[in-house]
Formats: structure tokens, sequence, C-alpha cells
């Protein structure tokens, strides 16, 4: 992390939140996960559940650099959905048979424990959003 901090040199907020953090441990999870899929999906839900998984610390640390709590609000609530989409696109792969029990059991308990983190980030962000 220090070696990525360096190479951004001005190192944003964003990138001290967990919850941003986890998002990015979920992106090469998925990204692992997804490298065994067959090769006709790659433009499927290959694409489809990288692209979920992406949006979620990209639309964290957006949604982290707006002036406004309620903007901040509204673009991490996109980060809620995306997570939706993943954990929904993954039961698809088990269904599929693309995924087994083995890697989604570990996926599943990180988007989980992101979820949560999301939850707590979001309702912060409520709170100073007001009414």
């Amino acid at each position: 992390m220090a070696e990525l901090d360096e190479l951004f040199r001005w190192p944003r907020g964003y990138r001290t939140l967990e919850v941003w953090r986890l998002g990015m441990e979920a992106v090469e999870l998925i990204y692992s996960v997804t490298r065994s899929f067959p090769r006709d999906e790659r433009y499927g839900l290959t694409a489809q559940l990288r692209s979920a998984a992406t949006s979620i610390p990209s639309n964290i640390a957006e949604g982290n650099e707006r002036r406004t709590a309620a903007d901040q609000l509204r673009i991490v609530a996109h980060a809620r959905g995306s997570l939706v989409e993943l954990e929904t696109q993954l039961e698809i792969s088990f269904r599929l048979g693309y995924v087994g029990l083995t890697e989604l059991r570990p996926t599943l308990e990180l988007l989980d424990r992101l979820g949560r983190k999301l939850n707590r980030f979001q309702a912060s962000l409520a709170r100073k959003a007001g009414p």
C-alpha cells in the first residue's frame, strides 16, 4: 500500500477508507475467480462480474471526492447496487457450474463484510446529509 501511495503521489482520502480497501480486495478476488470461466463467457458473465466488482471501489472513491454529503450518499448508493449485482451474478455463476463452493464461500464472506461496511458508511453519510 505504501508503494502505491508513492506512485499516486496525492493520496486521496478515499484510499484510507476501510470500505474502499475491502472493495479493492473484492476486485482482486473476482478477477481471480473469473480467470477459470469458460472462454465464451469473456464478454458475458466474466465482463459483468468484473465490471460490477470494479464499480464498487470506484464509486466509493468518486463519492468521497464529492462536495456535499447528499452527493456522496447518492454515489455510494451506486456502490451498494453494484454489490448486490455482483452477488446475483456469482449465484448465476454457481448455478451454471462456473464457480464451486470452495471459491464461492470466501468470496461471499468478503462481500458480506464489504456490505456491512457499506451500510455503516451510508448511514454515516446519511447523518451528515440530514433530512
